[in-house]
């Protein structure tokens, strides 16, 4: 099959990935576009994990303010150079988390700042469920860590699926712009402030 520009350019629009990356990956997938969308998306993810080392040292503080002024966020995101702080999409990536933040209200960034007395409780009350229902025990540990799994990508903002698109989660997110942008980008902390909260 012959890979038309007009099929490039779709896949572009679609992954924000390079023109010649696309058109290797529409060429490698024989023009599946969901089979070429999957493979940029595991190179991305490839980029991701081989940049996870690098610092972080420039950035931006993004805030979003909602609800007239009633509710509000502040996130740190993290890059490499300035550079690239700059750029349009580093800045939308920023203001979609701060936007984020303000509408999912997640407790941590990832599993380990979960406070540890509230995982305790919610560990608790899933093997008391779980336990009640009747389950052997060695069942019953597979349903609380099934459950524990589905609670931290309900609180955890890099496992929380997208407000706008509940398709990929944030850390799928960031893995993308990371792939695009060529350089490790990190979201660094969150604070959200809501009047009488």
């Amino acid at each position: 099959m012959s890979i038309t520009s007009q099929m490039v350019k779709e896949l572009r629009d679609k992954t924000n990935a390079g023109m010649m990356d696309c058109k290797k990956a529409l060429t490698e997938t024989g023009g599946d576009m969901d089979k070429a969308v999957d493979l940029l998306r595991q190179k991305g993810l490839a980029v991701a994990q081989k940049r996870a080392g690098r610092a972080t040292s420039e950035g931006i503080v993004e805030t979003y303010v909602h609800a007239g002024g009633k509710l509000g966020v502040m996130v740190e995101v993290g890059c490499e150079t300035d550079f690239v702080a700059k750029t349009d999409a580093f800045l939308e990536f920023a203001k979609d988390i701060a936007m984020h933040v303000a509408a999912v209200n997640p407790v941590g960034l990832k599993r380990e700042e979960v406070a540890a007395d509230l995982v305790d409780r919610e560990r608790a009350i899933y093997t008391q469920q779980a336990l009640d229902s009747g389950k052997p025990e060695n069942i019953a540990e597979k349903i609380v860590n099934g459950k524990m799994d589905k609670f931290y990508s309900e609180v955890c903002l890099m496992e929380q699926k997208f407000v706008k698109n509940p398709d990929v989660s944030i850390q799928d997110l960031l893995n993308e712009l990371i792939a695009s942008m060529g350089e490790n980008i990190s979201i660094k902390r969150f604070a959200r402030f809501q009047i009488g909260a």
